[in-house]
């Protein structure tokens, strides 16, 4: 089991809906989270995107200096950036950090904040956007010249001066719940992600896209977005989560689910219907609790109880094929470590080790910025 961390550049506190106790996030903070977590035994940090925080590509980059070991997941927005340029970004940071970089897909999700950066395209037009940018992607990263004339995606002898020294694409990323999410996650995704929904319904995505995957000759990998609430005692994980929300009002409540219903993410309306179905239980399944999903996006359950209760829920959804968690808990410095504390013992942990450094050599200025100098 790979265990990753959340990085929270939307905001961070101890509670929900109020600015009592609420953390500056600032690069400081980051800094902080972020060498925490490389020194607890977490494997890598999601670093969010989307308008509501700070640019992913540069806190992380910020970020690659302070840590050793930590891999970075940061997203790319096929319908937002030119393929080209994003590759080059990508191709520059994973050799810059020693391989320390996993691309995360973003097809989109709110349709209003995609008009505010240009992208018009529908929910099934964005999937085939990433389908022709994932092909080019690809073909970049083995350092090939490529010319494509595709319905969204055209390049013309588009080509990476600098390519990862793999020579192929750092890993992919992808949470997609609707059917052609899944058609793209098959043929190009290294790693499907999903929300925590039940424990059911994960294993009915996890069975359609690992059969898609195999139809084309794939094997692919499984992950688990997830909130964290773990106590001592399962009485002090509950009035934990009790009180994370204590300051969310209905009129909180109600804003926030009409702002979510706009989205056209297939995942984010199961998210949205699995809280509201549950809205006065407290628990959805055993220790997955939804109160979170009332005013968040993304991921709205969390799994709560004692240690050895959370342990084994994270065991039943790894019994299912997911071999890397992402976790986040409020606030996450404090909760990175006491989650790798009270449960990575309990769990069977795969530790990163350092990268092996590149040995870069020496090369000389590109002449007329494409030809490359003559050896000596």
């Amino acid at each position: 089991m790979e265990m990753f961390w959340y990085l929270p550049t939307m905001g961070d506190g101890r509670y929900l809906g109020t600015t009592k106790g609420a953390k500056i996030t600032n690069m400081h903070y980051f800094r902080q989270i972020a060498q925490a977590v490389d020194q607890l035994g977490y494997s890598g940090m999601l670093v969010p995107t989307g308008h509501a925080c700070e640019d992913g590509w540069v806190v992380a980059s910020a970020l690659m200096q302070a840590t050793e070991k930590l891999k970075f997941l940061v997203a790319v927005r096929p319908g937002g950036i030119s393929v080209s340029i994003a590759a080059r970004m990508a191709a520059s940071f994973e050799r810059l950090s020693s391989g320390r970089l996993l691309i995360n897909v973003v097809t989109g999700g709110d349709p209003a904040e995609m008009k505010g950066d240009g992208i018009f395209l529908s929910h099934g037009e964005r999937y085939e956007a990433t389908d022709e940018f994932l092909t080019v992607w690809k073909r970049l990263m083995r350092g090939e010249t490529v010319t494509f004339h595709g319905k969204h995606i055209r390049v013309e002898g588009a080509k990476l001066q600098y390519v990862p020294f793999s020579r192929q694409s750092p890993p992919l990323f992808i949470g997609a719940s609707s059917e052609a999410g899944h058609a793209v996650a098959a043929k190009h995704i290294d790693t499907y992600l999903t929300w925590a929904e039940t424990p059911a319904m994960v294993a009915e995505k996890i069975a359609d896209v690992r059969s898609r995957a195999q139809a084309l000759g794939r094997r692919i990998k499984f992950g688990l977005r997830v909130q964290i609430i773990v106590r001592e005692t399962a009485e002090e994980a509950w009035a934990a989560a009790r009180k994370l929300i204590q300051y969310v009002s209905e009129e909180d409540v109600r804003e926030a689910q009409a702002m979510l219903d706009r989205f056209d993410s297939v995942g984010q309306r199961r998210m949205t219907q699995l809280v509201r179905d549950n809205r006065h239980k407290p628990e959805v399944s055993p220790n997955l609790w939804a109160g979170i999903g009332q005013v968040r996006g993304g991921v709205g359950t969390a799994l709560v109880g004692s240690p050895d209760e959370v342990a084994e829920r994270l065991k039943e959804y790894a019994a299912l094929g997911i071999d890397t968690f992402i976790l986040s808990g409020y606030p996450h410095l404090e909760e990175a470590y006491r989650i790798s504390e009270l449960l990575f013992p309990r769990l069977p942990v795969t530790y990163p080790q350092r990268p092996k450094e590149t040995e870069w050599t020496p090369m000389g200025e590109l002449l007329a910025e494409n030809i490359k100098p003559k050896s000596s």
